[in-house]
């Protein structure tokens, strides 16, 4: 029904994969397997959503506080985990980073640390210390191509009485770990014992190829959020816009305090709006044929490099479209592999020390594409890997 074999130019857009490659890479023109958004169109209903809107003609103030926004997040909810949200729960933002920047803010204050799964996505980082607390590390071990946590370790951390948040991944960005039943229902009843609160970000959640999504709000107890959005899915990040669902009404009222009177954003982007009330009303069978297209993706990457490198044993993520490629058992020099694929192979895949020391002798290579860019990032890391080891 939907074509994904199609590459879509997107140089000369203000795009930040293709046109500011060079803000991070230092050189431009260089295929990208960057940013975690997609080369693909949107799916049809979202483009016919908003070109109905544009075409009323006025796009004055707006509230996000509608029975269409509210119920297509809680029919998605419903419909794809099995999981009932009560829309007075619901918070709008500009972005997921927004919202947990907020509560960070309003549930901890500076000084305390925030616990992270590390790797960690490089933006928590920067968001806990751009808001003066600290990251207290909570590295996931690899185990038999399985991501697993310490949860005897977690305890240990969370007991300490500094810790206030934990900032859970869920699912896990870059390391794609799918957390199951008992580990969730496991650190639902540690936050609860040393009253840590619990931010969820479950951006990722619809790109489950291994296991099941199961949203915090199954686990969560007392002072817990999920932060979500429909851009990540759907592809339309450029919206702007993300959703929160915030257990405490105390919370919700100092949050929205924050967001209309602080920092005057009381009106959302109302085509962000309809892009989602589409996105979730109508855009399932779009989102299941590019869900199919991604894991063929992911798969034809551990096969090309599991043909080049047998030793790798190289195995597709359980969730995302981010191939998270363990390359430590060659013992490279990241800064040297860096080199051979920005100068000589002339793409810009993202190193795994971007998210943090825990990443390192990884790459984070992003799929969302058509099959044939892929090829070109995949033969790109094998030539770079041969012309090193060689």
């Amino acid at each position: 029904m939907f074509d994904f074999d199609q590459p879509v130019n997107r140089l000369g857009t203000w795009c930040t994969q293709w046109d500011y490659v060079q803000d991070r890479f230092g050189v431009a023109n260089l295929t990208p397997f960057t940013i975690s958004d997609m080369d693909f169109k949107i799916a049809p209903c979202i483009k016919k959503a908003l070109e109905k809107r544009i075409e009323h003609g006025v796009l004055g103030y707006s509230r996000w506080k509608n029975e269409e926004y509210l119920g297509a997040i809680k029919y998605w909810f419903s419909s794809q985990f099995d999981t009932l949200i009560d829309p007075e729960m619901i918070v709008y933002g500009p972005s997921v980073i927004y919202i947990i920047s907020k509560l960070i803010s309003l549930w901890s204050d500076e000084g305390d640390s925030i616990v992270l799964h590390t790797p960690a996505y490089d933006a928590f980082y920067k968001t806990i210390l751009g808001n003066k607390r600290k990251v207290q590390s909570c590295p996931l071990i690899k185990q038999n191509n399985n991501w697993e946590c310490d949860l005897n370790y977690l305890e240990t951390i969370l007991s300490k009485k500094d810790v206030k948040i934990l900032l859970l991944c869920n699912p896990h960005n870059p390391t794609g770990k799918v957390w199951n039943h008992e580990e969730l229902k496991v650190i639902s009843s540690l936050c609860d014992k040393y009253n840590v609160k619990v931010i969820s970000d479950e951006i990722h959640m619809d790109m489950v190829w291994v296991g099941k999504h199961i949203p915090w709000s199954q686990y969560g107890k007392n002072n817990w959020a999920i932060v979500s959005s429909a851009s990540k899915s759907f592809n339309i990040p450029a919206l702007t816009g993300a959703y929160g669902i915030i257990q405490s009404e105390e919370t919700r009222n100092d949050y929205l305090q924050q967001l209309k009177s602080c920092d005057g954003l009381s009106s959302p982007a109302v085509l962000s709006l309809v892009a989602t009330i589409a996105a979730y009303q109508e855009g399932l069978p779009w989102l299941s044929q590019l869900k199919s297209y991604l894991q063929a993706n992911l798969n034809f990457v551990a096969d090309e490099l599991n043909k080049a490198f047998p030793q790798l044993n190289c195995t597709p993520p359980d969730s995302t479209y981010l191939a998270w490629i363990d390359l430590r058992s060659f013992h490279l020099n990241d800064e040297k592999l860096q080199h051979q694929l920005i100068f000589k192979e002339k793409v810009a895949i993202m190193p795994g020390s971007t998210y943090g020391d825990a990443g390192l002798g990884f790459l984070r290579l992003n799929v969302g594409c058509a099959r044939s860019k892929v090829e070109i990032g995949v033969n790109a890391i094998i030539k770079s890997i041969k012309d090193i080891i060689d």
